[in-house]
Parts: structure tokens; C-alpha cells; sequence
């Protein structure tokens, strides 16, 4: 059995792409470990209209509208785990728990300074902090623009300390033709960062 994939949901703008990642992932067979920030719950709320209780938690609310566009044959469903922003218990939180990596969709500018300086105050944090000191793949999806040397800076510190910064800036070579083909855009090259086969878009050089 492989292992299971860590999302952390933070509050910069792009619910969308997190939602949808998520669908991805368990489309793909995928377990997923889910920890998502009080303000990242809040910009699911802003953007998606999707009320989300982070002290009781249902994973039904959790839907991005573009459900069917990702076939999954006869692979059998992940399993959702999810975990509060301030369960310094859960598993995610020790390096003795394996995954097969984790990311931030969407990182705010605040999760990525913290990632970027070790300094961890959420569950989400020390995830990411536990992924770069066990050398395992950490994907950070920030969507925020423009950016200042700060911002800059800390994509710098974060990479060179094993980080991979995936900023959400969808292709249009794909021949998209509406907002969801744009998302799918984003989502398919974090897969391919974690390895999850897909058929999300098509690739470059190929009909």
C-alpha cells in the first residue's frame, strides 16, 4: 500500500485549486492527511461558498464543481483523514510517520514564511517542517501577486532548503478553453511533482 499524501489548505486566495486537488488525489487511490488553516477556511467560504467546521469536520462540504473530467477506472477511492490546525498529535507531526509527500494549496504568504524560517505555530507548519528535515517532497502552491522581496526571499530559503514552489500560474498552451481547464492545469503538475498518473491536460507535443 503506498503512502498516504499530506494537503494543507492555508488562507491565500485559490480555494478552488485545493479543492480540486483533493478530488484528484482520491480519484487517484490516494489517502490524504488534511489540515486546513482558520483563515483558509475562510477563503473556501469567500470563494467557494462552501461552509467548512473545522471542530466538526464533515468531508461532504468539500466539492470544487469540476468532478467529472478526472476518470479513475477501477481504482478504488482514497480515504480522507483529516486533522485540526493545532492537533500537534496527529501523525503528520513526526517524521516517524512516512508519506509520500505533502503540500500547501494554497500557501499564503504567512505559511510560507514560517516554512521558510522553521518556525512552526500550526499543524500545517510543522508538516512542512518535518517534510524538508526528513527530505521528503514538500510542494508549496503560493497564488499571490505581485510579489515583494520578502515574498521572493522566502520561495528562495524555502527551495533551497528542499521545497518545491509551485506557484498557481496556469498555462494556456493546452488549449484551454474555461476556468476549470485552467485549475486542471495547476492540479496536474502537482501530481507530476508526486508522481500521480493523470489525464487532467494534454501534454506538450502530443495530439
Amino acid at each position: 500500500m503506498s503512502h498516504p499524501i499530506v494537503l494543507g489548505i492555508t488562507g491565500a486566495s485559490g480555494a478552488i485549486y485545493a479543492m480540486r486537488l483533493l478530488e484528484v488525489l482520491r480519484a487517484a487511490g490516494c489517502d490524504v492527511h488534511l489540515s486546513i488553516s482558520p483563515s483558509g477556511r475562510d477563503v473556501i467560504r469567500q470563494e467557494l461558498k462552501i461552509n467548512v467546521d473545522l471542530e466538526a469536520f464533515d468531508a461532504a462540504n468539500l466539492r470544487s464543481g469540476n468532478e467529472t473530467s478526472h476518470k479513475t477506472g477501477d481504482r478504488i477511492a482514497g480515504k480522507l483523514h483529516y486533522y485540526h490546525y493545532q492537533d500537534f498529535m496527529a501523525p503528520m507531526a513526526s517524521g516517524s510517520f512516512l508519506t509520500a509527500g505533502m503540500v500547501i494549496c494554497p500557501c499564503s504568504g504567512t505559511t510560507l514564511s514560517a516554512v521558510a524560517a522553521g518556525a512552526a505555530g500550526n499543524l500545517i507548519q510543522r508538516a512542512a517542517e518535518v517534510h524538508l528535515k526528513e527530505r521528503r517532497k514538500l510542494i508549496l502552491v503560493p497564488r499571490e501577486t505581485p510579489l515583494s522581496l520578502a515574498h521572493i526571499d522566502n520561495m528562495r530559503r524555502a527551495t533551497e532548503a528542499g521545497a518545491v514552489v509551485l506557484p498557481a500560474s496556469p498555462g494556456w498552451y493546452h488549449d484551454a478553453r474555461s476556468v476549470n481547464d485552467l485549475v486542471d492545469f495547476v492540479v496536474a503538475r502537482i501530481c507530476d511533482q508526486l508522481g500521480i498518473e493523470h489525464i487532467l491536460t494534454k501534454r506538450w507535443g502530443t495530439t
